[in-house]
Formats: structure tokens, sequence, C-alpha cells
């Protein structure tokens, strides 16, 4: 098989001809720092794994722009860049401050401060096209890869799901509060987010896409019970992953953290996928063994490595008994792709190419 054919044979639920490897965004960091500023295209290459490549085109229409500009403004501050973004509607300027080093960035000031202003962001919140052209073109020009997207977050801070989407511009700790003290607000607002993504959805007629991201980190059961994650998680983002897969587009739900206590729940909404199967030693819960048993039926499922404790500081005989261990838990049947569960910054690349050879060597009887 081919590395696609191999990667779209285990998301359909499928045993391939061996064990798939690859990894999730590869960061810049990681690149720079071990890669010598290599391309993502020739790290998969020179490590031997199995080849994603992510493309996300979208625009706005004039009219959209000139009701939603966004400046930035740089601020002074010690240790960090930080910088203050204005966004520019008929009614309000919205702010929002975000923090950046080597590695990410962070949010330091929220943009909705004030519950009111969701009236405003239902009425100019653009809703962001896919640019089909520029997608395609991208997909043929990678036919070996997997085409890999996620659903448009909000400007400037953002995850693809709605409730995660909105926890970037209010605050997770004041969310949780307010589905408690203002549960109707608070899916008033998941509801504008769902528009704004459904409509993009609907532009998607005729793109290559093999899969789409949903979800996020803050939806998972490290950060929210699994009554929250019933009620105001799956109700909104079901009807997004249905959406993307009746334009032939498979989908991934992206749950970094905490999983084995809404592991049916996130199966029950649709996905292709599920991922990232955060191991214990990592500040997760998976346990691969008793996730397969639980849903590997269902959906297929991916991530699982601990790339903390076997991308740094072990042996590579380490790094291949933890790739076979992982093969041993989950991969029977197939409907399995081994990966780091999420990004990493510093990792030996030997010891990933221990990884991606051990993988190779997991064959299916």
């Amino acid at each position: 098989m081919t590395s696609k054919e191999r990667l779209l044979t285990a998301l359909d639920g499928g045993c391939p001809d061996r064990l798939p490897a690859t990894t999730h965004h590869i960061m810049k960091y990681f690149l720079d720092t071990y890669m010598g500023g290599c391309s993502d295209r020739e790290f998969f290459r020179e490590m031997g794994l199995d080849p994603i490549h992510w493309v996300n085109h979208s625009f706005y229409t004039r009219e959209q722009e000139e009701n939603w500009r966004i400046e930035e403004e740089p601020i002074d501050a010690p240790g960090y860049r930080t910088v203050r973004y204005k966004i520019h509607t008929p009614k309000k300027i919205f702010t929002m401050v975000v923090q950046y080093n080597q590695y990410t960035s962070w949010v330091t000031e929220h943009l909705l401060k004030e519950k009111r202003d969701i009236e405003i962001l239902a009425r100019y919140l653009p809703s962001p096209r896919a640019d089909v052209q520029k997608i395609n073109e991208e997909a043929n020009e990678h036919p070996d890869c997997l085409i890999r997207g996620f659903i448009p977050c909000f400007d400037i801070s953002g995850q693809p799901g709605c409730w995660q989407d909105l926890a970037c511009i209010f605050g997770i700790q004041d969310l949780i509060m307010e589905t408690y003290d203002d549960p109707q607000w608070v899916k008033e607002v998941l509801g504008i987010l769902q528009k704004r993504k459904l409509d993009y959805v609907d532009t998607l007629d005729g793109c290559r896409y093999d899969i789409l991201e949903m979800g996020g980190g803050d939806a998972s059961t490290t950060v929210i019970s699994p009554g929250i994650f019933q009620e105001f998680v799956a109700p909104y983002d079901t009807p997004i992953i249905h959406g993307i897969q009746q334009k032939n587009i498979r989908v991934v739900y992206h749950t970094c953290g905490g999983m084995m206590p809404i592991l049916e729940d996130i199966a029950a909404m649709g996905p292709n996928a599920m991922e990232t199967f955060t191991p214990v030693d990592m500040g997760g819960d998976a346990d691969l063994k008793e996730a397969k048993r639980r849903i590997g039926k269902k959906v297929c499922m991916i991530g699982g490595f601990d790339q903390f404790h076997f991308f740094n500081g072990c042996s590579q005989a380490e790094t291949r008994s933890r790739v076979r261990a992982c093969f041993e838990e989950a991969g029977e049947n197939g409907g399995f792709i081994l990966a780091p569960s999420d990004h990493f910054f510093d990792a030996d690349p030997e010891l990933i190419r221990a990884f991606a050879q051990e993988a190779a060597c997991c064959i299916y009887k």
C-alpha cells in the first residue's frame, strides 16, 4: 500500500498492510531546532512516517471584511511578544491580547468581556468560505499525503469545536461557571458559533479534503465534566460532523487530555476517527486496550503514543517496545493509526526513526 492508502484504510476501520504511523502538526520550533529547518514533507520522508499535508484556505467576502476589520497593535511587554488585536465592527471595537514565545501562543485578554456583546457577534461575525481551488491545487501537489484540515476557528485564537472556540474568546473558567449561572446565554452564543461553522461546511462542495478536524482540548474531561460535555458540547458539534460527512469528507474529533469517561459520547457523535488518547504519564487518562474494547468497532483511533517519555531520554529499544505495546493494545483488526498524542517540541530524531521503523514491522496477520 502507499502511505495514503494505508491511512485511509485505517480511517475507514480496515486493516492496512501494516500499522500506519504518523504525527500531528509538526511544530516549526522542532523543525528549526532538530531538523535544520526542513519542510514538513522532508520531515516525513526522512523519518519514514506516513505523511499528512495540512491545508487551510478560506476567505471572507469584501462586504464581510468591511464589517469585521482586524488591526494589530504591538505591546511593549517583558519576556514575550505581545499583540493587542482590535476587531472593528460597525457597533463596537473588540479587543483581545495574545502573547507568543518560540513554542506557542496564549490569550491574556479574552475578547468577550460583556455578555450582551454576543448580539454584535450574531450580526457581524463573518462566516469564512472554503477556497476550493487553492485546497484542491495543494491536494494535487501532494498526491502521496493524507490531505487534512480543520473547521475554521475564531479569528486570532480559537479551536474547531463550538465549545472550545467559545472557551478561547471568553475564558474556560468563566465559561464553566456560566453553564450553571446562565446556561441559556451559553447555548445562545454556542449557536452563533455553530452557525458560522455550518456556513463554512456549506462551501465545501468539491473540496478534496480527506479528513477535517473538530473538537479541541477544552472539551476533555481533564477540563470539564461529562455532564457539561453532553449538554454543551455534543449537541452543537454533532450537526457539524454530519454536515462535513455529507460532503464526502471524513471527520476526526480531537480531545487532548481526559477521554475515558466520554468515549461513548464522542463515538455517538459519529466521527470517523477520534484522537489523541493521551497516556496517563502525560497527564491524560487513556487506556488503549480498554478504549479499543469499548469503541474500536465504531471509530478509528489515532494517537496513544507517549512522545514525552519515548521521543526523549530513552533508548531506541524502549521506543520500539512502546510502539509494539500500542500495537498490541489497540491494533487488533485495524482501525488504529499510531501517532504521538498531540504536538511535540523537543525530540530526538533517531527515536522518531525508531518509532517509524518499528511501526513498519507491526504487520497484520
